[in-house]
């Protein structure tokens, strides 16, 4: 196996990375941003601890949601 190939595609592994970690922190600007500001009558966060499905499952989709649309955003 060539050293180049070996390379890129460690290269690219970690781009991968870096952009998986990037959608991740975002997502989860953007779920504190709507727990905050556009849902001001519900607090995710206790929702959750108190085993709360529907907010998981919102939370959960807000994330894959955002995820998915950086991730098409990065690839260009």
């Amino acid at each position: 196996m060539e050293w180049s190939f070996l390379g890129a595609t460690l290269f690219n592994l970690g781009m991968n990375l870096l952009y998986t970690l990037v959608a991740l922190f975002m997502g989860i600007l953007v779920l504190k941003f709507i727990d905050k500001k556009i849902l001001t009558n519900i607090d995710i966060e206790q929702e959750l601890k108190s085993n709360n499905l529907a907010v998981a499952i919102f939370s959960s989709t807000v994330l894959l949601v955002v995820a998915l649309i950086i991730c098409f955003g990065l690839r260009g």
